[in-house]
């Protein structure tokens, strides 16, 4: 599928989402869903963390919820962290719950064509392949700290 993304439409979705339920968050941290919504929380983006299987669980402040439609409220962005085979109930529930999200985020290996054509087809921002902390962190300086040349020119040290 491999879909391309502009720098600035990125920036843009990271800029405007303040709220982030993480589909498939684990407890454990070396797993990359543990970590990435730990950095998210600690950019300032309130994460919402999703996992049947540690539903009533703290993690981040926040208690874990077994589904999307048990948070109370809306989310701007769901990021799943779950096979491509799962997104389609995982999008639909995300469209019904939460009327105006703003974005469906998949993760890296994380690819679903249809549930991202039905998101888009009702106003969502879609992103696909991708990881929001890798991008965070590219898009505004940070991986430079790391030894990476990102291209993005900034003044911080």
């Amino acid at each position: 599928m491999s879909e391309t993304y502009t720098d600035d439409h990125l920036k843009t979705i990271l800029k405007r989402t303040r709220r982030v339920a993480v589909v498939g968050v684990s407890m454990n941290p070396v797993r990359p869903s543990y970590y990435v919504a730990r950095y998210l929380g600690l950019k300032g983006y309130t994460v919402i963390p999703v996992n049947p299987g540690h539903a009533g669980k703290r993690l981040f402040g926040q208690e874990v919820v077994a589904s999307l439609s048990d948070i109370q409220g809306s989310v701007d962005m769901v990021d799943i962290f779950r096979r491509s085979e799962a997104v389609p109930p995982i999008v639909d529930e995300a469209l019904e719950a939460f009327p105006g999200v703003q974005t469906i985020w998949m993760q890296i290996g994380v690819e679903h064509a249809e549930a991202a054509a039905k998101a888009r087809a009702q106003g969502v921002d879609v992103i696909m392949n991708r990881c929001p902390k890798i991008e965070y962190q590219r898009l505004f300086g940070e991986l430079r700290m790391g030894g990476f040349n990102t291209g993005v020119i900034s003044s911080k040290l």
